[in-house]
């Protein structure tokens, strides 16, 4: 459990040790489909899909790496002269320093106390540039992995996004008029505030034109308004709070001349951000309560005054709760709580009808573990969840609940009704290991 949703990417390669090392077995299931009635050509499946990424070397992989705030990384690409419509499909993978960005301290706050942890704060974005342009922006899901928070709570349920990483749809639509030219174009990738390492990758998705050999297209509209971004500290020596704040805002809108007609694209990105981070028990108590908001839409006009819209509505939660307590002798006690989730609406419209989809997926952890270095000695962790998926013709829910490493229920049904999240009070720690 814990799938994000359609099929993603990961990078199995992580800690080779005394305690994780061998072979992977992994167990594959295709799905094949029949073919279905479209709501019209624009909400088909692409025609082509151009991979940007970062070119293939023996033993290596097809992951840009970025490695702090300045590093940008960027791939040249052409696209038929054919197309349009484009979507840039980015994926983010985020680890090491930055595993944990979203329980990263400012950097005032470890300065202060001599501390050598992870900081710059704990507000990220994924940058998307066209040609030196800002085209739009990930504000990622709060992935954590098998080994971060505590191991224990992921055994045998694991967090949500963790197997199966989440990618993030950016219309690219508007602005084949600057890219339709037959020259190359650069694609460029930063992350705001980076520690290292980001993984960062796209596939561009490309609709082509079967009806003529040439699209031409304009950008009519670019409207980017910058970052804002606001932290409150407030702490003493080695306890405090800080409250940080952002949002963003980017609207693109553009027209494709094709066998279709004119086709005028009007896209928009609206992001807010918020996280609450307190610091207590002489910096061993940490708790975190962030919110991000991702909204998305796209509306195409043709000729003959049809409207395709589509429009996505996400909202992220976490909360994280852990107290840690020093037992000597290189060891520690550690209680927490998490609650994480997501949701996501999406509403697409045409001439030929219009369908909503929504997607609710909760989890809740609650553990205690003794660790020495970075090894978990003895524990006990547990976790909760529940799935819900509807749309109008299909609704599907599964409630599972884990301890100790048992499934303690786990329970399916394609009757789902509404609920709504509990708000729970809720540091997120180093990553570590489970003993062999």
């Amino acid at each position: 459990m814990g799938s994000f949703g359609p099929s993603r990417r990961t990078l199995l390669g992580n800690i080779v040790d005394s305690t994780y090392t061998g072979v992977y077995h992994v167990e594959i299931f295709v799905h094949f489909y029949p073919a279905e009635v479209k709501l019209g050509k624009f909400d088909s499946g692409a025609d082509l899909i151009v991979p940007i990424s970062r070119n293939m070397h023996l033993n290596d992989g097809l992951w840009f790496e970025i490695e702090n705030s300045t590093d940008v990384q960027s791939k040249d690409f052409k696209i038929p002269p054919n197309v349009y419509r484009a979507v840039l499909e980015v994926y983010v993978s985020f680890h090491e320093n930055d595993e944990s960005w979203y329980g990263n301290p400012p950097n005032e706050y470890i300065s202060s106390n001599n501390l050598t942890i992870a900081g710059n704060g704990a507000f990220r974005e994924v940058v998307v540039s066209l040609d030196e342009m800002v085209v739009g922006v990930v504000w990622p899901f709060t992935v954590i992995y098998t080994g971060g928070a505590n191991p224990l709570f992921w055994r045998p349920i694991s967090g949500i996004g963790s197997f199966d990483l989440p990618s993030y749809d950016i219309e690219f639509t508007p602005l084949l008029g600057k890219i339709l030219d037959g020259n190359s174009h650069k694609i460029s990738f930063r992350v705001t505030d980076a520690l290292n390492v980001w993984y960062v990758d796209a596939n561009l998705h490309l609709w082509l034109d079967e009806k003529s050999k040439k699209t031409e297209g304009k950008l009519l509209r670019y409207s980017l308004l910058p970052l804002s971004l606001s932290v409150l500290t407030n702490f003493t020596g080695f306890n405090g709070s800080f409250i940080t704040n952002a949002s963003r805002s980017i609207t693109l809108t553009g027209m494709v001349k094709s066998s279709y007609g004119t086709i005028t694209t009007k896209s928009s990105q609206s992001l807010s951000y918020s996280n609450y981070m307190v610091m207590g028990n002489e910096g061993n108590l940490q708790i975190v309560d962030q919110i991000i908001e991702f909204n998305d839409t796209v509306y195409a006009t043709t000729p003959s005054s049809s409207v395709h819209s589509l429009e996505s509505f996400k909202k992220y939660l976490f909360k994280w709760y852990s107290d840690n307590v020093d037992q000597g002798n290189q060891s520690y006690a550690s209680i927490s709580n998490l609650t994480l989730g997501l949701e996501d609406k999406r509403v697409k419209a045409s001439k030929y009808g219009s369908s909503t989809s929504s997607v609710n997926n909760l989890q809740k952890a609650q553990g205690n573990m003794l660790v020495k270095g970075q090894l978990v000695v003895k524990g006990l962790g547990s976790t909760q969840q529940v799935y819900k998926y509807n749309d109008d013709s299909y609704c599907y829910s599964r409630n599972i609940s884990s301890s100790n490493y048992t499934i303690l229920y786990d329970k399916v049904s394609n009757s789902c009704s509404k609920s709504t999240w509990s708000r729970l009070p809720l540091r997120i720690g180093k990553r570590l290991s489970l003993p062999s």
